[in-house]
C-alpha cells in the first residue's frame, strides 16, 4: 500500500492511519518505577491510574527541556513515548539516576511500533480491526494486539505488537508520518528533539498549557526553575504556530532561527510539517513581544519567507 501526505478532506474521507518512525520508546520497569519517574519528571506519575496516560517534560538542573514524553501507565510499569533521535541517550541518561532504585530503564523502540490513527469512523475502524478503544482522552486501552492511546478530537496512538500493522491495514487508508505531524503541529503538540534539547523552560513550550506540569508535586529536575518562571511571570517566550507559504532558500527545519525586525534571532522552530497544498506549518518558540508588536517573523534570516501566527487551539 503507497503513502502519502493527506489533508484534512481526505482524513474526513475516511479513517487513516501512518507508521511514526519518528518516535521511540523507553520502557520503564521494577517495583520503584512509579516512585522514581515521579521524581524525575514535570508531572504526576505518583498517582497516574492505570489504564492512563499523561504528558509531561523531563528537564535539565536548569529547567530546559530535554525531552517530551507521553507516559503510559501498564501493569508492570511505564511506556515513554519520546523522539526517536533522543530516546537511546534519554534511556541512558535516565538509568543514572536509577541508583539503588529498584528500576529497569530500557530503550524499547524495537519492540514497539507506534501509529497514529484518525479521520471520521477512527474508533469503530480501531474495533473491527480488533483493538479495544479507549472511552475518552488520554486513556489507554491494551490487547494482545498493542495499546491504543485516545488523544481526544478523534486521534488514537497505537503502540503496535508485530500483527497490528496488518491489523490497522486492513481497515485504514495509510498515509505518510508527517500526516501525523501535521496534525501534531496543528494541536499544538511540541516534541522535543536533538535539534532543541536543553533549549525551553517547559512553559516555553506551552507545556502548563497542555497538562504537562504538575506544579504541586514537589521536586524534579529544574523544579525551582520552571515554578520560579510560573510564579514570576517570567516566561518571554511562547510557542506559536505558524505557515510558511514559501520554503525560502530550503525548508525550515527544527532548531533553526526566526527573525523581525532586527538582525537578532527572535524565536526558534520546535517542530515542521509540510502541507499537502504547498508550503509547511510549524512550532515555534517566538518572543511574546515580537508577536504583540505584530513584527513580521522571518526564517533563516531577516529576509527570510515570512511567517503567518495562526492560532492553536487552546489560548497562548
Amino acid at each position: 500500500m503507497s503513502a502519502h501526505l493527506t489533508d484534512d478532506s481526505i482524513a474526513l474521507g475516511g479513517a487513516v492511519f501512518a507508521p511514526l518512525p519518528q518516535f521511540g520508546v523507553l520502557a520503564v520497569t521494577g517495583e520503584e518505577a512509579r516512585v522514581f519517574l515521579h521524581a524525575q519528571l514535570s508531572n504526576d506519575v505518583e498517582n497516574l491510574p492505570a489504564q492512563a496516560s499523561r504528558r509531561a517534560g523531563y528537564c535539565s538542573p536548569k529547567g530546559r527541556l530535554l525531552a517530551s514524553f507521553l507516559v503510559i501507565a501498564r501493569p508492570d510499569g511505564f511506556l515513554l513515548q519520546v523522539s526517536a533521535d533522543i530516546a537511546a541517550a534519554i534511556a541512558k541518561r535516565l538509568t543514572m539516576y536509577v541508583l539503588r532504585s529498584k528500576v529497569k530503564v530500557a530503550e524499547a523502540s524495537a519492540t514497539w511500533s507506534q501509529y497514529g490513527a484518525w479521520g471520521r469512523g477512527a474508533a469503530e475502524a480501531l474495533q473491527s480491526a480488533g483493538f479495544k478503544v479507549p472511552d475518552a482522552a488520554l486513556q489507554t486501552a491494551e490487547t494482545q494486539l498493542g495499546i491504543v492511546v485516545s488523544l481526544g478530537e478523534g486521534r488514537f496512538l497505537v503502540f503496535g505488537q508485530a500483527q497490528a500493522a496488518s491489523a490497522l491495514a486492513s481497515k485504514f487508508k495509510q498515509v505518510a508520518p508527517e500526516s501525523w505531524t501535521l496534525a501534531e503541529v496543528r494541536a499544538g503538540l511540541a516534541l522535543v528533539t536533538l535539534p532543541t534539547q536543553d533549549q525551553f523552560v517547559p512553559q516555553m513550550a506551552n507545556f502548563e498549557l497542555i497538562g504537562g506540569i504538575d506544579f504541586k508535586k514537589g521536586c524534579y529536575p529544574g523544579q525551582e526553575v520552571v515554578a520560579r518562571a510560573q510564579y514570576r511571570g517570567q516566561v518571554k517566550r511562547r510557542m506559536y504556530r505558524g505557515e510558511i507559504d514559501a520554503d525560502g532558500a530550503g525548508p525550515p527545519v527544527a532548531g533553526q532561527d526566526l527573525f523581525g525586525n532586527e538582525p537578532q534571532a527572535i524565536g526558534t522552530i520546535v517542530n515542521v510539517a509540510p502541507r499537502p497544498q504547498g508550503g509547511f506549518e510549524m512550532l515555534a518558540v517566538i518572543q511574546t513581544a515580537a508577536i504583540e508588536q505584530g513584527e513580521p517573523i522571518r526564517v533563516g534570516s531577516p529576509q527570510g519567507p515570512v511567517t503567518r501566527i495562526v492560532p492553536l487551539p487552546y489560548a497562548v
